[in-house]
């Protein structure tokens, strides 16, 4: 960086505050000091092979596939080779951490809330007339007409209108109440009879309600929503305690 361009750390913090960045920054600091700490006294440490493991998989991950395409990305960062290895520790005692404190506690973490697991494949039509959105539900009852015909002519979106309407599979927690307890209380494929939510109505088509499994990549995604909950609450203590000091 030229001389006229310079940044000084004074500017960076700076920008930090004025962006509103710096809660986020703060947090994640108090995060790894957590973490690092907690990893001592656990006896939690990484082997050089772990330690490889992990930084392959970080540069598989960011296509860094040669010498020129990670001194490439570490100047983007503006990181330093060593700097770029703590980066890697940091990561991957994170992990290893995690899974220290919470593995145990997957399977019966997993079975107390199998219900927020379970994801539904839907389409849907939002429509801001009820009556209307009645009319179209008894014509496709009486095959007047099918779900993907309204969905193409009834559809504002161009991107759902060109999947029909199809917004994802979603768990229980991504939908409002009411529709969400229509939807998982269905006996796919199904057509629902419209759900009226404040000023809208939904005209849903279930196709199909997957019942969770605990694999492998549920049990990583429960303890790191474990991990997160702990250094939440460890975060929101140190507050009350910095309060009450």
């Amino acid at each position: 960086m030229s001389e006229d361009r310079a940044i000084s750390p004074t500017e960076i913090i700076r920008h930090l505050k004025l962006s509103r960045q710096m809660p986020d920054i703060l947090r994640d600091i108090a995060n790894q000091k957590i973490i690092e700490k907690t990893a001592t006294e656990q006896k939690v440490t990484l082997s050089e092979q772990e330690l490889q493991q992990a930084a392959n998989y970080f540069r598989l991950e960011n296509n860094l596939f040669t010498s020129k395409d990670t001194w490439k990305w570490l100047e983007k960062h503006s990181l330093s080779v060593e700097e770029f290895e703590e980066l890697i520790k940091s990561n991957a005692l994170s992990i290893k951490l995690a899974q220290h404190l919470f593995s145990d506690r997957v399977e019966a973490y997993f079975y107390e809330h199998q219900l927020d697991y379970t994801k539904a494949v839907i389409y849907e039509i939002v429509l801001t007339d009820f009556n209307l959105a009645m009319e179209l539900f008894f014509g496709i009852q009486e095959q007047e007409f099918s779900f993907w015909e309204l969905a193409h002519e009834y559809i504002q979106d161009d991107e759902l209108r060109r999947c029909g309407g199809y917004p994802g599979i979603m768990t229980r927690n991504q939908l409002k109440p009411e529709v969400s307890a229509a939807v998982f209380a269905a006996n796919p494929p199904q057509i629902l009879k419209p759900i009226a939510v404040d000023k809208c109505t939904h005209l849903i088509y279930v196709e199909e309600i997957i019942q969770p499994k605990l694999d492998r990549q549920l049990s990583y995604e429960i303890i790191t929503q474990l991990f997160n909950n702990w250094l939440a609450s460890l975060a929101l203590s140190n507050k009350l305690v910095k309060k009450m000091t």
